[in-house]
């Protein structure tokens, strides 16, 4: 599993830059601004700045409306400033072909600038919150509109987790429909140490946090410490590692 942090400012990035041997991703986001806000383009190439080269910079787009020319061109800024990894929440889009419409034209945008760069149709585990495509139509929207990746996260930031709203059973359905695809699938929404064992055994390769690394466990008030990545990424590598096991040792 690969393990995406979000600091939410350059100074929380070079926190991440401190813990770089510990995490593999770093995500802009701007969290005041929704739980996939998009931050300003100078933020993006600040900290690609901050970080090293070698670890990817991702940047959402925003919760975004169903207008498709309008989130194309917000992801055309991200990788112009500097993300590799975009990622779109598909907020205000009611219906798998409105979603589809809107991540083919960023797939176009964002490719036809940087054909490597990683495009992420993100959708939330809390759907029915909010009104917007079921989280098991994901990998069948991502696939349908020459995405990489499809990602899961929480739209409301009340205190409640991915589980809560989409059980394990449900999550691993996810990330299967999403390998049948040939995507990866990327889990996020208030993920705690606790749950990397399930996230593990369903084969998840991405896992987003925030909170879970930052002081008191506050994706708000606290603020991202190193030894707080170091410490997450130890616990996922042994869930790893011991999942790797049990599979080897059931053949």
């Amino acid at each position: 599993m690969l393990l995406l942090v979000s600091p939410d400012s350059v100074e929380e990035a070079l926190d991440c830059a401190k813990a770089a041997e510990h995490l593999d991703i770093v995500d802009v986001k701007k969290p005041d601004e929704g739980s996939l806000g998009a931050n300003y383009p100078w933020v993006i190439r600040a900290i690609r700045e901050a970080v090293p080269a070698d670890k990817p910079v991702s940047a959402t787009v925003g919760d975004v409306p169903y207008k498709p020319g309008t989130v194309a061109q917000a992801a055309l800024g991200a990788v112009v400033s500097g993300a590799s990894y975009i990622k779109v929440g598909l907020y205000g889009c009611t219906t798998p072909e409105q979603a589809v419409e809107v991540m083919r034209g960023v797939v176009r945008a964002v490719k036809d600038h940087r054909p490597d760069a990683f495009v992420v149709a993100s959708g939330y585990a809390d759907a029915h919150r909010i009104g917007c495509v079921n989280p098991l139509a994901l990998p069948d929207i991502a696939r349908r509109s020459g995405s990489d990746g499809a990602m899961l996260d929480t739209a409301v930031k009340d205190g409640s987790r991915l589980f809560d709203h989409t059980p394990p059973e449900v999550c691993a359905r996810f990330v299967e429909l999403a390998h049948e695809a040939g995507l990866l699938a990327a889990l996020a929404g208030s993920v705690k140490a606790t749950d990397l064992g399930e996230l593990a055994r369903m084969g998840t390769d991405i896992v987003g946090v925030r909170g879970a690394v930052c002081e008191g466990g506050d994706r708000n008030a606290g603020r991202i410490r190193p030894p707080l990545v170091a410490a997450f990424r130890a616990e996922m590598d042994r869930h790893v590692q011991a999942h790797a096991a049990a599979v080897a040792a059931a053949s």
